[in-house]
């Protein structure tokens, strides 16, 4: 078959335009791999993605506990404390609630850290408190909403080394009652220069 020479010109300069289209895709794909290794710092794998943030749970006295260290750079990050109720109806108790409850009743939602770990800011609620009134509790008792709470605590590392996380909380409900509370649970982790790790349950 014959092709008329403007046509196979014009072919030619298409495929020269169009390797010089891939070389060009190949080396931008390559400045990006690049760019995402060094933006993840120690938090990247090889293959360029983020690693899992260290995680771990427990479940006591009708609670589930999900610890996570987020944000790891520059020795410094957020521990992220999930606090799920494991029957419906029942809510847990302000940070703020005094460390003995009001008159007795209730326990705060806490979450402190020592050794190698440090606070660099107060523990916060991502949940509304309400004010429940109980029978022979003359003043109202600060608790959230039923259900989950996510309380989060911004933290640095002071050294390499062990740390503690302490936990404690209490869960109660209007119609079944309260659960027995938690008082500085520990949860060990380990801290080095690539970030905390928390120890096998």
């Amino acid at each position: 078959m014959n092709i008329p020479m403007r046509a196979r010109r014009s072919r030619t300069a298409r495929v020269a335009a169009g390797l010089v289209c891939l070389a060009a895709l190949a080396a931008l794909a390559g400045c990006g791999a690049e760019g995402t290794g060094e933006t993840g710092g120690s938090g990247g794998s090889a293959g360029g993605e983020a690693a899992p943030a260290p995680t771990t749970r427990f479940s006591e006295n009708g609670v589930t506990v999900t610890l996570t260290v987020t944000d790891w750079r520059d020795s410094a990050g957020t521990l992220k404390a999930v606090f799920t109720p494991e029957e419906p109806g029942f809510h847990l108790y302000s940070t703020a609630l005094p460390a003995s409850g009001v008159d007795g009743v209730g326990r705060p939602t806490s979450v402190t850290v020592s050794g190698a770990l440090r606070a660099r800011g107060a523990l916060t609620a991502g949940a509304p408190v309400r004010s429940v009134r109980l029978p022979g509790v003359d003043a109202p008792v600060p608790v959230y909403p039923d259900g989950p709470v996510t309380t989060t605590l911004p933290v640095r590392a002071g050294a390499e080394g062990e740390a503690t996380v302490l936990v404690g909380y209490a869960s109660c409900s209007t119609t079944e009652g309260c659960t027995i509370p938690v008082a500085d649970r520990p949860v060990r982790l380990h801290v080095t220069a690539d970030g905390p790790a928390f120890h096998a349950p």
